[in-house]
């Protein structure tokens, strides 16, 4: 089996500011570990995928970086996507130049962000989905089991009767795919067991990808034509004029929602998306008082508190629930529940014309 990633490097993480920046965001930056979100990703998967086989999507700034992080990726696996147009475009470019070197080869498309604790139970997870996209023709998606009722995520259904086994390994049907819920919806989805959050990894066969776009997403098909004749023509003003045309939308939007054929494996490989600072709690070391702290710290009297701030002594008094940030030009201080708004600052930052600290 042809096994390829594509390692969808993009995005701002926004989320994470002040420390993620448009120059330098999440994926970048060394938050889980000494080595930066991208690193650890491609380590992880070097046991089943080689370098050869390994490609990233990002922009032109990103992919600079990625050069500099990388270099055992050979240069021309580094894929330019000329604009940031969400996860459907990148991926029908990344999934195209693959597909010209081999229609049969499979395609293991991973966040460059995600944190997955258990390796060797992923890798073997992901060998089964591999070779259930290459012999089933079915499209594969990674269920993470729920473990509370969280509204920051999609959700998948899924029928525990209609399944196929690879490897030991399960594959269910997948019934419908489900928006963010609110609470009492997510305590639901918990209750009923046979829904997972939707993890954003997913694995496919090249010319299946292109027949499940031909058949459910007909309208984003004319863009996977003309994204091959630009890689046949090596035209990087046709890759331009597509990616000024091509809808900005995910690719659970644009195809899997609307796909029959797709089949989810459960993620119980200890994953996290690390999608905001106080997701990091749980992530670094804390002490006796739940506290996770980058730095220098006396600490009384608070807990449950986050703080980044490597280059100071930091000084905590009766205080608890606190995410604190410090970086050269900016200091967040916010409550843990209220680390999801940090995006709106960005997004005020922005109508203000504060580029100097996006």
């Amino acid at each position: 089996m042809d096994l390829r990633a594509v390692i969808m490097a993009g995005g701002t993480g926004t989320r994470f500011w002040p420390l993620s920046r448009q120059k330098k965001p999440k994926q970048f930056l060394p938050i889980i570990s000494e080595k930066t979100m991208i690193e650890e990703t491609v380590q992880r998967i070097l046991p089943l995928i080689p370098y050869p086989h390994i490609y990233t999507i990002a922009d032109q700034e990103q992919t600079h970086l990625i050069r500099h992080l990388l270099p055992s990726i050979p240069e021309s696996n580094l894929l330019v996507e000329p604009q940031a147009k969400n996860t459907a475009p990148s991926l029908i470019l990344a999934t195209a130049s693959i597909y010209l070197q081999n229609p049969e080869a499979v395609v293991a498309a991973l966040p460059a962000d995600h944190l997955i604790k258990k390796i060797p139970v992923f890798l073997k997870k992901l060998e089964a989905g591999a070779e259930a996209a290459s012999d089933n023709e079915d499209l594969i998606v990674f269920g993470i089991p729920p473990s509370f009722p969280a509204t920051g995520y999609g959700y998948i259904q899924f029928s525990e009767k209609k399944l196929t086994q690879i490897r030991e390994e399960d594959f269910f049907e997948v019934i419908e795919f489900k928006e963010k819920p609110e609470l009492e919806q997510a305590q639901s989805f918990l209750e009923q067991g046979n829904y997972c959050w939707n993890s954003g990894i997913f694995v496919w066969k090249a010319a299946v990808f292109a027949q499940k776009l031909e058949q459910f997403a007909p309208e984003m098909f004319g863009y996977w034509r003309d994204v091959l004749s630009a890689f046949e023509r090596s035209d990087q003003d046709q890759f331009q004029a597509i990616f000024d045309e091509i809808p900005s939308i995910s690719i659970d939007y644009a195809l899997m929602e609307k796909a029959q054929g797709v089949r989810m494996g459960k993620g119980d490989f200890g994953w996290s998306d690390v999608g905001a600072w106080s997701s990091l709690v749980d992530i670094w070391p804390q002490d006796d008082k739940g506290n996770a702290l980058r730095g220098e710290s006396i600490i009384l009297d608070s807990e449950h508190c986050f703080v980044h701030n490597p280059h100071q002594l930091n000084v905590l008094i009766g205080v608890k629930d606190l995410v604190i940030v410090n970086t050269e030009d900016a200091l967040l201080i916010c409550h843990k529940g209220q680390d999801q708004r940090i995006k709106d600052i960005v997004e005020i930052l922005k109508k203000k014309g504060k580029g100097e600290y996006l």
